[in-house]
């Protein structure tokens, strides 16, 4: 089934039609590969499990976009496109990030299916950038090697938002997408999608104080930390640390950190395992969002919250800061990262019930969405009793794209239990386990994450700002 690869003449065509795809798509070419330089597909090495089973391809894509590309052996005409998580906070793209996730994600070419998945132009935030770079490596790969019989995106974490949104943008283009794989997605999108990690910020620092100390440059928390702070990952934990000792034994923290750390983490109801993860993301990324996408305005809102579960709620919703969010930054960052639902291929999700993460709760986010947009007919939500975010089992990965495949060729829906019911046969092959659990359903995202009382209202975008924003490379400010 494998297409061999074109002549040099063809690939200057790919080339010409993936720089077209992104003028079309209204991005900034001139902002991604600033060099104008171009990599076609060259032969490289495939992850270790891959070896023999499939041929491997690297290059980099006109946007500057690295990308990495497997066809095994027995393909069976189909592709699955990748849209990977994050966001990476790195200046450029990353060479190694799609090899690395290719490794994470084999099962699909061990399924018998090409991979391809892009590294996307640079790092930080840009969901509506990172959609144009994972359609670009589907176009390309259709130039190098032939249309697919079927063609699904798959988006874990943030790719998941990342793939809701390929959907969305490109998945009505005729031929383009067949079916998109939703696995853990953060799929409430980034103007609520990360209130929860707001509350972080503020609550950490009115019990903790240090970030920033009061011997520091003050600023807004809703910044994450100001433009020109130094601080690394290693300096954050520090501090953390010594607030709370989390990285200690509980007979080795004081009184102190020990009251501080039990506060921390039932008024914002997060894991203590993956504490430090949602500071770091409330802190680096959020300043990555506000100062480098939104030009220094403020998306994130807390006013009228009331935070409990503290030992004293009285003082602590009498001292921690507030502020209320700008509409023109809330309006962008909806525009980029929010989701509307209407989804017209089939579209199946996974999610681990105890996901440290992206809470499970960000599926009742997306199944109201899609429910309002009034095309829940094309939804399919699954679950399990994992408690992982990054990596889930093997055997459900394969079940997934089996029946998502078979929804689209067959016509037939599949259902909580039927996909559950269809993971012991692929559990045979990878011997990684099937959790599923099919009558589980989440509750509203408000009951897991404190809502902003009535809700943020934001003037609509004029047809001449839509326009103007989306020349800007990933979230931007509307003029």
């Amino acid at each position: 089934m494998r297409r061999s690869l074109p002549s040099a003449a063809r690939r200057r065509t790919t080339l010409t039609a993936v720089l077209a795809g992104a003028l079309a798509v209204g991005f900034l070419v001139g902002a991604s590969n600033a060099r104008g330089e171009t990599a076609a597909p060259a032969r490289a090495g495939c992850p270790t499990d891959l070896a023999g089973k499939a041929t491997c391809y690297t290059g980099r894509d006109t946007d500057g976009a690295y990308y990495a590309i497997a066809v095994p052996a027995d393909w069976n005409g189909s592709l699955v496109v990748h849209a990977h998580g994050g966001p990476d906070l790195g200046a450029e793209s990353d060479p190694a990030r799609s090899l690395d996730d290719l490794g994470r994600w084999s099962v699909m070419v061990k399924e018998g299916y090409a991979w391809a998945g892009s590294s996307y132009r640079r790092g930080g935030y840009g969901t509506r950038m990172a959609a144009a770079d994972t359609e670009s490596v589907r176009r390309l790969f259709v130039e190098e090697f032939g249309e697919p019989r079927r063609t699904y995106v798959h988006g874990q974490s943030w790719g998941g938002n990342v793939a809701a949104k390929v959907v969305e943008t490109y998945g009505r283009q005729k031929g383009a997408y067949d079916g998109a794989l939703l696995t853990n997605g953060v799929l409430g999108g980034g103007s609520r999608g990360y209130d929860y990690r707001v509350d972080l910020r503020v609550v950490y620092q009115y019990y903790c104080g240090n970030h920033p100390r009061p011997t520091e440059p003050r600023y807004p928390l809703w910044q994450g930390l100001r433009a020109g702070s130094t601080m690394t990952s290693a300096g954050l934990r520090a501090r953390l640390q010594e607030c709370t000792g989390y990285a200690s034994a509980p007979r080795e923290r004081t009184a102190l950190q020990q009251r501080n750390l039990a506060d921390i983490l039932a008024v914002t109801r997060l894991p203590e395992r993956t504490l430090e993860s949602h500071l770091r993301f409330a802190t680096f990324t959020f300043r990555d969002i506000v100062h480098d996408r939104l030009g220094g305005r403020n998306p994130f809102g807390n006013q009228g919250v009331r935070y409990s579960g503290s030992h004293d709620d009285e003082a602590l919703n009498a001292g921690v800061e507030r502020f209320a969010a700008d509409p023109t930054a809330v309006r962008d960052l909806s525009y980029d990262s929010d989701l509307t639902g209407k989804v017209s291929i089939p579209v199946l999700t996974l999610h681990a019930i105890d996901d440290p993460t992206a809470f499970v709760e960000h599926e009742a986010a997306y199944r109201e969405t899609v429910r309002g947009a009034r095309r829940d007919g094309h939804l399919v939500q699954t679950f399990t009793r994992e408690s992982e975010h990054s990596e889930l089992s093997d055997a459900e990965y394969a079940a997934s794209v089996a029946a998502l495949d078979s929804w689209v060729r067959k016509g037939r829906k599949p259902t909580a239990g039927s996909v559950a019911a269809s993971c012991g046969a692929f559990d045979r092959t990878y011997g990684t386990g099937c959790f599923y659990d099919p009558e589980f359903r989440p509750a509203p995202y408000a009951s897991r994450v404190e809502p902003r009382p009535g809700g943020l209202r934001w003037p609509a975008m004029t047809a001449a700002q839509e326009r103007a924003w989306s020349r800007i490379d990933g979230v931007g400010i509307a003029p």
